[in-house]
């Protein structure tokens, strides 16, 4: 990346934010959904420090918002955290699986293997990688953090009621753009959350952030790589670096001229390269994510590095202390934002047989086309019938297995079963035509 890139996505994260920052700041905050209920889960077991997470993300953060210039997220990886939290991992054995999964992303991006994998994938089965996700960011929203509330429990603070008032909300700015969603759901939150906790004498208190290097043993190692960081690198590879890319340059088109495949790689395997060793929680880029921030506005990396302050400071200065806060932080409002989230990557699946599938009006060929054909105008109704087969055959299975490998797998299998005639009839002809050049 050259200087006068840097200056000119510098430029455009000014400009941006002085033009919108009401937008910007709504925006920065659309992951927290996603972000927070992991990150208290895995901070209340001892298994992370949540003030290294914070302060390592907010650094991560701002570095993203600088080089990238978009609203690009920091997530955790949910692999990971839903092995720690099942079996109350050690700080050794989640520090473990970041680092094994940072080294295999660095190895894959350097070798060139993550952008020779973009390239064969059919945008089909990355469009159901997409929806896919999205969808299971929904179902998680309403299984695990809505459905167990009551109507008027688990508090006054935390309820149904609160719930479908957020829900209401949030169909109104979804026709009002301009009124800040997140912005005003999180301070709310936090009202109800600092109330809730004066009440129980848990409320937080000014503590400066004392790092710790964690060094895991030989079996911490074997743990963390093998039962958590194995079953991270698909999930990794698919959704928080190759679907994020596409993703990205269908939101911003030209704005982001500088995002590549082997960038996001590298981003994602330094996060985890440095910041696992002193306790924080493992993290990724995500396309939930960055859907999220996009559908409550945030449009340049403006956006992500004023969350990157946030975090810092907020890490630096009170740490560990506020997880009994955030714990109070009502589910009901965290589950709506999950599931606007999800809905704005489901969208993405819409483009899928128009001109904003990118394969299509391009020169290709495989089991849609041939090779002078181009496809975006002259898609026949079975042409479209395939491509949206495979996607939901994608769909199916990351959904069915609540697996990305598998869902991808599926995908490439419906794929390839379409191209099976396709490449009998080229191999008749390749044969056939041999034969007359020997006669």
């Amino acid at each position: 990346m050259t200087a006068s890139s840097l200056r000119e996505i510098s430029r455009y994260n000014i400009h941006t934010f002085r033009h919108h920052y009401v937008s910007e700041i709504s925006g920065s905050l659309g992951d927290l959904g996603t972000f927070l209920p992991i990150a208290i889960a895995l901070a209340a077991n001892g298994t992370v420090s949540l003030g290294s997470t914070l302060v390592f993300s907010g650094v991560y953060n701002i570095l993203t918002g600088l080089f990238f210039g978009i609203p690009l997220p920091v997530q955790p990886m949910k692999a990971i955290a839903a092995v720690a939290i099942a079996r109350t991992f050690s700080p050794g054995s989640v520090a473990a699986a970041g680092i094994f999964v940072g080294t295999c992303i660095l190895i894959f991006s350097l070798t060139g293997l993550l952008r020779w994998f973009s390239n064969v994938i059919p945008i089909p089965v990355i469009k159901g990688i997409q929806v896919g996700a999205g969808l299971s960011l929904v179902i998680s929203a309403c299984g695990t953090i809505l459905r167990p509330l009551g109507w008027i429990s688990p508090s006054w603070a935390d309820n149904r009621i609160w719930a479908i008032a957020a829900f209401v909300f949030l169909a109104i700015t979804n026709v009002y753009r301009k009124v800040p969603y997140a912005l005003v759901v999180l301070v709310l939150g936090l009202v109800f959350a600092i109330i809730r906790s004066a009440v129980t004498m848990h409320l937080p208190y000014f503590h400066i952030w004392h790092p710790w290097l964690t060094v895991p043993s030989p079996h911490q190692w074997h743990v963390g790589a093998i039962d958590a960081g194995i079953g991270q690198i698909p999930l990794t590879t698919l959704n928080s670096i190759v679907a994020v890319v596409h993703l990205a340059h269908d939101l911003f088109h030209s704005d982001v001229r500088t995002l590549s495949i082997t960038h996001i790689g590298l981003s994602v395997a330094g996060m985890n390269l440095l910041g696992c060793w002193f306790g924080a929680m493992p993290v990724c880029h995500g396309s939930g994510g960055l859907a999220a921030q996009y559908y409550f506005g945030a449009r340049s990396g403006a956006s992500v590095i004023f969350l990157g302050v946030l975090k810092l400071a907020i890490g630096l200065f009170f740490g560990e202390t506020l997880v009994d806060l955030l714990k109070q932080f009502p589910g009901a409002f965290l589950g709506i934002m999950v599931i606007a989230a999800g809905l704005e990557l489901v969208m993405v699946g819409e483009s899928l047989n128009t001109s904003g599938a990118r394969d299509l009006g391009q020169a290709g060929g495989g089991v849609l086309g041939n090779e002078d054909q181009h496809l975006g105008p002259v898609l026949t109704d079975e042409e479209r019938k395939r491509r949206w087969t495979v996607m939901m055959v994608t769909v199916g299975g990351l959904l069915g297995f609540k697996n990305d490998a598998i869902g991808f797998l599926a995908g490439l299998m419906a794929y390839w079963a379409y191209s099976i005639p396709e490449l009998w009839d080229k191999g008749r002809n390749y044969l056939s035509q041999g034969r007359l050049r020997l006669a």
